[in-house]
């Protein structure tokens, strides 16, 4: 019986530490985003966005400030556009979408005002059905 449960305890931490090894290397592609050879430098907010998804939709909360520039940087794997990124405001209108944006692994925008927003993650189900998703906003230095 001991040795049953613990050939169970190590299967199952072998699945979790893949899952985070897996999600940890989305991390550094997101920063690559960040820092791109165009001269464009975004410094993280210091948060690293993360959920394992389906077919939910992850939604994270976050304040923009008014009169910086902010880029969204977005990765569920190496090969294509798997992620769709939404950013909601408190009513619940969407302010931008890169779904009309073929997927866009970032994206860059001004922000006018400071804004309390959400922004919802969800995997392109047509492309990826399931796995890790990783955001990062960055702000212009």
């Amino acid at each position: 019986m001991k040795k049953l449960l613990y050939i169970l305890v190590l299967v199952v931490g072998f699945q979790f530490s893949g899952k985070s090894q897996n999600c940890d290397s989305l991390v550094t592609i997101c920063e690559s985003y960040l820092n791109l050879k165009d001269g464009s430098l975004f410094v993280s907010d210091g948060q690293v966005y993360q959920a394992f998804l389906t077919e939910e939709a992850a939604e994270f909360e976050t304040t923009l400030y008014g009169g910086s520039t902010y880029r969204v940087a977005t990765s569920a794997g190496t090969k294509d556009n798997f992620v769709i990124f939404s950013i909601i405001d408190q009513e619940g209108n969407v302010l931008f979408t890169n779904e009309k944006h073929k997927n866009a692994k970032y994206w860059d925008f001004k922000v006018e005002s400071t804004l309390n927003c959400r922004v919802e993650l969800k995997l392109d189900l047509e492309r990826k059905s399931s796995g890790c998703v990783t955001m990062l906003i960055g702000f212009k230095k």
